[in-house]
C-alpha cells in the first residue's frame, strides 16, 4: 500500500493560540524590557536603544499578533491505519507522513504552558532522520486517545521501524 502525500483533517485546539502568543511574548518582552532599561540607565545610549526598542516593540508586537493565528491556520494533523500526517509551520511550511511500521515511540508532553491551557503535545518517533513527527496544541484527552490507538496499531502493524 503506498501512503500519498495530502492535507490532515483535523485543527488544533483553538487554545494553541494562545500558547503561541504566550511563547511569542516571553521572547520579545525580555529583548523590549533590556533595551528600555538600557535607554533609561545609560541616557547617553538613547541614540542608538530607543530606535532599537521602538523596532523591537513594533516588530514585536507584530509577530505575537500574527504569528499565533496564522500557525493555527496551517497545522493541521490526523491519525489513520496506515500513517500519521501533520502539517506544521507558519513561515516555513512543512508535511509530515510517518508510516506506522516506522514509528518507534509515541508520547505525550504536557510542560507547565500546556497544563494552564488544558494542552498536550503528541511526539511519534520514527525511524527518520527528520526526527519525530511533533503535533502540539491538542485537548489530553484527544492526544492521549491518539496515542493508544497508535500504540494499538503499531503492534499489529508488520514491519520493524528501521
Amino acid at each position: 500500500m503506498e501512503i500519498q502525500l495530502r492535507p490532515p483533517h483535523h485543527r488544533v485546539e483553538r487554545r494553541a493560540v494562545g500558547l503561541w502568543t504566550a511563547r511569542a511574548l516571553a521572547l520579545v518582552l525580555p529583548v523590549v524590557l533590556v533595551l528600555g532599561t538600557a535607554a533609561t540607565i545609560w541616557p547617553g545610549s538613547r541614540t542608538w536603544t530607543l530606535p532599537l526598542l521602538v523596532a523591537a516593540a513594533v516588530l514585536g508586537a507584530l509577530y505575537a499578533a500574527v504569528m499565533p493565528s496564522w500557525r493555527y491556520a496551517v497545522h493541521r494533523w490526523e491519525v489513520t491505519d496506515e500513517a500519521v500526517y501533520a502539517a506544521a509551520g507558519w513561515f516555513v511550511r512543512e508535511w509530515r507522513i510517518a508510516p506506522l511500521s516506522r514509528i518507534q515511540t509515541v508520547d505525550t508532553v504536557r510542560g507547565p504552558m500546556d497544563q494552564l491551557l488544558n494542552l498536550s503535545t503528541l511526539v511519534v518517533t520514527t525511524a527518520s532522520s527528520s526526527g519525530a513527527v511533533t503535533i502540539r496544541g491538542l485537548a489530553p484527552g484527544v492526544a492521549r486517545e491518539a496515542a493508544d490507538r497508535l500504540n494499538t496499531s503499531t503492534q499489529l502493524t508488520p514491519g520493524d521501524a528501521t
